[in-house]
């Protein structure tokens, strides 16, 4: 991943993008964490995040226009909030607020400012902190300019004059009574400073400066440079009457100071200057659902809120974020950030030449399933950055091999002899159709696959063929396009031996594999072909409770599958429950990315939010779908359970086969086709494949925890055997022994038993074990 295309997915997620109030504030008060401070009754703390940005905090919560409620989004959902009644509050109900306010080092410059409102003051006391000695020339015999207009009860003289005082404590001089313009000639002003601010109301005339055709004042509206060197302008000088705003004379005061500083400093005004004033955000908040609330009304309108009504006003804030894909994803919230923080551990994890890469868990542990771009308002991706990124570990040889060891061992012996297999229609040579079932239907329900077959062959014309194997998915998922490759090369020419025929898929998985890498290959799903042709003679209307479709992750953008399996449903009398994600917002059930190999604690906790949706039994059209969702104990059927009569009871109770019976589903599917059909036999079992095993349940149990499989044990103990590698333990009499056949070294523990083995414990782990130690 390149630094440009870090930003811009970074750039994609706008989680810190800045809440409307925040943004419309021309001085970015956080009123976000300013109310979740004073909802807990925290109105300290409060008023130190509101007096972090406002110079004058008494004075603006009492004269503050509120450009922020205009845009608050509790207004979509009742009234908006009332920002400048809960600022005050603070105040009022704060304690210890006294601060220290320590002036950088004198920087040897001098600035004037003109005018005594609350834009110079602004400008006044922010060059006064970062070390300039500051003037400022007022023609009335008091600070505050407009201020004064305003009646003793909305803004009481104390509060003025106790808000005033910071100007004293920065050391700023203050020349009152003084008419710069009019008594006190501008350019003498301006040759005695460095720079100079005008903040009047002044005729912009005056000071040597031009005017518009309105008669304001022309300044840059970024740096509010005035037309002369070091002279900048603002506040009610370069607004008219009518918009003149306090909050923003407070914002020009301090653009003005950081323009005034750039220039003592000779840099540029104008660099990284998007931030100042009111800004744009493109932060997106959601309020469906959310409950109207009216604005809390004060006991005493003339004290202001009490605290008690304070906290219950702030509460009312919907502290706005995003994070759309973190409330419907398990992967995105497991790991407490969101996309734009996880873009950078990412990059990180992949720009690292030496030490631990703290983000492959991360990395590897994501579904791929796209649910967070279909609800991102920005359409961000985190599947394909995590895809990508395993991709990048591949190649840099830095992805843990045991990471998706299972899963590519579980696709090479699908794709081996023992189970991969394609014929054309008994009695033809070539088929237009090839029925692709996929791996894991054929592992899960062998049976539903003959079914299947048989009744294609039946009702479709010119011929059915069939083809046992696996799509690459688990290649793909884990980032190794080497074996992908592979796979998809094999794939290919296999199907052209049989004359490039259209597939038939039961596998949404397969389908969206095929759809994504192999265009040239038509394809169809099961699920239209069945809903086109018609369900089986035998297959009578069920009536029941209604049903809740799962939907397949991999069939998210596939709508003709999602309204030909309902149709299906229709058809067989069932009701149907939608979830509340589904269709193009489906939720992974955790074989997707083969999060379950990488994270199954995480798999685990995305498979019971899933069932948790609904008390409804299930319908899923995915094998794996189906026994993820059942392993979880979900009643759970197939779409083929229903179609072929399988009592459902049965079938919503059906566990899932565990890892070894996939295997030997797998294989006997194949024999049992051959035989059946094409009158071929295969291959008798030999070598390890003739040891008998007596394995309790107990072991069976951890086995399928640690995905040991049967054969796994077999190899272990043939290879002992005829090697006699192996450690006997004299207490138990059972020898222990080990095989490392890629990734993972397999132990077991065992004794002989008749004309077989008794195993007593099995386990593997990562580590290299040193074959030539010498002692």
């Amino acid at each position: 991943m390149e630094q440009d295309e870090l930003h811009r997915l970074e750039d994609q997620c706008i989680q810190e993008q800045p809440p409307n109030c925040s943004a419309a504030c021309p001085v970015h008060v956080d009123v976000r964490a300013m109310m979740a401070e004073a909802a807990r009754g925290d109105f300290t703390e409060a008023a130190k995040i509101f007096k972090k940005t406002v110079p004058f905090p008494g004075i603006v919560s009492r004269v503050c226009d509120q450009p922020c409620r205009s845009v608050c989004k509790r207004g979509e959902v009742g009234e908006p909030l009332g920002v400048a009644a809960v600022e005050k509050a603070c105040l009022d109900y704060a304690a210890g607020l006294s601060e220290k306010i320590v002036p950088l080092p004198a920087k040897g410059k001098r600035a004037a400012v003109v005018g005594g409102g609350l834009s110079g003051l602004t400008a006044a006391f922010d060059l006064a902190k970062k070390g300039y000695a500051v003037v400022v020339f007022e023609r009335e015999q008091t600070l505050g300019g407009s201020l004064w207009g305003l009646s003793e009860e909305k803004l009481p003289r104390e509060v003025i004059a106790r808000d005033l005082q910071v100007l004293e404590k920065v050391g700023v001089e203050v020349r009152l009574g003084t008419a710069v313009g009019r008594e006190v000639a501008f350019d003498s002003v301006r040759a005695d400073f460095d720079a100079v601010y005008v903040a009047t109301g002044d005729s912009p005339e005056l000071f040597g400066l031009a005017a518009d055709g309105a008669g304001r004042l022309a300044v840059d509206p970024a740096t509010l440079a005035a037309g002369r060197e070091g002279v900048f302008a603002g506040g009610g000088l370069r607004r008219a009457a009518g918009e003149r705003s306090p909050i923003r004379s407070i914002s020009d005061g301090r653009i003005a100071a950081i323009s005034i500083d750039r220039f003592l400093q000779k840099v540029s005004l104008t660099a990284s200057r998007s931030g100042e004033g009111p800004v744009a955000t493109r932060l997106y908040t959601d309020t469906e659902g959310v409950e109207p609330l009216a604005q809390i009304p004060m006991e005493r309108p003339r004290e202001g809120y009490s605290g008690e009504e304070a906290a219950r006003e702030a509460a009312r804030c919907l502290q706005c974020q995003c994070l759309e894909c973190v409330k419907v994803c398990e992967y995105l919230n497991s790991f407490r950030a969101y996309p734009r923080r996880y873009v950078r551990q990412i990059y990180n994890n992949l720009s690292i030449v030496m030490g631990h890469r703290h983000a492959n868990k991360l990395i590897n542990s994501c579904s791929l399933c796209g649910l967070c771009k279909e609800v991102c308002p920005e359409d961000l991706h985190m599947g394909l950055v995590c895809k990508k990124a395993r991709e990048t570990l591949v190649r840099q040889g830095k992805m843990p091999p045991s990471a998706h060891d299972f899963p590519l061992r579980d696709m090479e012996f699908s794709n081996g002899e023992k189970c991969a297999f394609v014929r054309p229609q008994p009695g033809t040579d070539r088929s237009r159709t090839l029925f692709f079932p996929g791996c894991q239907l054929a592992a899960s329900a062998p049976e539903h696959v003959k079914s299947v077959y048989g009744l294609l062959a039946r009702k479709l014309e010119g011929g059915v063929g069939f083809m046992s194997r696996c799509c690459g998915a688990p290649a793909d998922w884990s980032g190794r396009t080497d074996l992908f490759q592979a796979a998809g090369g094999e794939f290919l020419a296999r199907w052209r031996e049989m004359g490039s025929p259209r597939l038939i898929l039961a596998c949404s998985t397969c389908y969206e594999i095929f759809k994504t890498h192999f265009p040239e290959v038509p394809i169809v799903s099961l699920w239209q072909v069945l809903d086109e042709l018609g369900l089986p003679e035998s297959t009578g209307a069920k009536r029941g409770e209604p049903i809740a479709v799962h939907d397949a992750c991999t069939s998210r953008h596939e709508r003709a599958i999602h309204e030909s399996v309902r149709n299906i449903l229709h058809r067989l009398g069932f009701q149907i429950e939608e979830l509340k994600l589904s269709r193009d917002r489906t939720e992974c059930c955790g074989y997707g990315g083969l999060m379950f190999f990488a994270n199954p604690d995480l798999a685990k906790s995305a498979i019971r939010r899933r069932i948790e949706e609904s008390p409804r039994d299930y319908l899923a059209y995915c094998a794996m779908c189906r026994d993820y969702l059942a392993f979880s104990g979900k009643r759970v059927l197939h779409l083929l359970d229903l179609i072929f009569e399988t009592p459902q009871e049965e079938a919503a109770t059906r566990k899932g086969p565990v890892y070894s019976q996939r295997h030997e589903n797998r294989v006997r599917l194949k024999n049992a086709m051959l035989k059946e059909l094409w009158g071929e036999t295969t291959a008798e079992a030999r070598g390890c494949e003739t040891l008998r095993l007596e394995i309790p349940d107990a072991v069976q149990q951890v086995m399928e925890d640690r995905m040991i499989l049967v054969e796994d044990l077999q190899q272990v103990i043939y290879t002992a055997e005829t090697s006699g590698y192996k450690l006997l333990d004299p207490d138990t009499g059972r020898f222990i022994a080990h095989h490392k056949p890629a990734s993972v070294t397999y132990w077991v523990e065992y004794s002989p038993s008749g004309d077989g083995f008794a195993i007593h414990n099995a386990y593997s782990h990562r580590m290299e074990i040193a074959e030539d130690v010498k002692l």
